[in-house]
C-alpha cells in the first residue's frame, strides 16, 4: 500500500500519537484510538507515517517562517513527496491543517526525535528533504536558517553538524567537501575511505527505508548519496593533484 493510503486509513487502525497523531485525526474527523508516543515504539507503517506525517507538518510551519509559499516552494515540497496526482488535494489538507495547528514546530520535532532519535541518518534526510524545499525559491531566507537550526538541534544535532548539512546544499561549486563528509582536512586515505563507506552504509536507500523511511522518499535519499559521493571524489581529486 501506498504511503498516503496508510495516512489515509490510520484512524482506522495504524498507531500514531502525539500531536502528528492528533493532526491525522483532525485530517481523519475522529481521534486515533491507538496512543504510541515512545521511541522506538511502533510497528513500520505507524513510523513511516509518522516520518511523512513529520515532514508535511514541520514544511508547513517552515512555509510559515518567511511569511510566504512560493510556487517553486510547493513544486519542491511535490518533488520531495512524489505526490500521486490523486492525493494532492489530500496532501494539500494535511499542509493546511498543520500551517493552522496550534501546536507549534518544537512539538512535532520532538515526536519525530523520541521515535527517529537511535535512526539519525533518518532524521537528517528528513533535515536534507526540508532544505530542498528552502531553497527551491533561490532565496534561503534568515527565517527559515533559524527554523531548520532549532529542528536540527531538537533532533540531537549539534551545530558542526548542522553546519555539515547545511554546506550540502549551497550549491556543489560553494561548498566544502570536508564539511559536507564530516571530516577534517588532515584526515588520513585510511580514515577517510572508512568514514566515507560509513556514510554510503547510513544513507543507503534500502538502509533508511528499513528505519522507517518511507518508499516515496526515495529521491531525498539518492540526493543525498550524490552528495555525499561528489564530495568524496573531489577530495581524491584534490589529493591527486596536490
Amino acid at each position: 500500500m501506498s504511503i498516503w493510503g496508510k495516512i489515509i486509513g490510520a484512524a482506522g487502525g495504524f498507531a500514531v500519537g502525539g500531536p502528528l497523531g492528533a493532526l491525522i485525526g483532525g485530517f481523519a474527523g475522529h481521534a486515533i484510538d491507538k496512543m504510541r508516543d515512545g521511541p522506538g515504539e511502533g510497528d513500520d507503517a505507524t513510523r513511516q507515517i509518522t516520518f511523512t506525517i513529520g515532514v508535511i507538518a514541520l514544511g508547513a510551519k517552515m512555509a510559515k517562517a518567511d511569511g510566504t509559499v512560493t510556487r517553486d516552494e510547493v513544486e519542491a515540497f511535490r518533488e520531495v513527496f512524489q505526490i500521486p496526482p490523486g492525493e494532492v488535494k489530500n496532501v494539500a489538507r494535511i499542509f493546511d491543517l498543520a500551517k493552522k495547528d496550534i501546536a507549534g514546530f518544537e512539538a512535532y520535532a520532538q515526536q519525530l526525535a523520541g521515535m527517529f532519535g537511535s535512526n539519525p541518518a533518518v532524521l537528517e534526510d528528513l533535515l536534507d528533504g526540508l532544505f530542498h524545499i528552502a531553497k527551491a525559491d533561490n532565496i534561503y531566507h534568515p527565517a527559515e536558517d533559524q527554523f531548520l537550526r532549532e529542528v536540527a538541534a531538537i533532533f540531537g544535532f549539534s551545530e558542526a553538524d548542522f553546519g555539515r548539512i547545511k554546506e550540502g546544499h549551497v550549491g556543489a561549486d560553494k561548498s566544502d567537501p570536508y564539511v559536507v563528509l564530516g571530516v577534517p582536512r588532515d584526515v588520513s586515505a585510511a580514515d577517510l575511505k572508512s568514514h566515507y563507506r560509513k556514510l554510503i552504509r547510513e544513507h543507503h536507500p534500502d538502509t533508511l527505508i528499513a528505519q522507517g523511511m518511507p518508499q516515496e522518499f526515495i529521491d531525498v535519499a539518492n540526493e543525498k548519496l550524490a552528495a555525499i559521493n561528489d564530495a568524496h571524489d573531489r577530495i581524491e581529486k584534490e589529493r591527486e593533484l596536490s
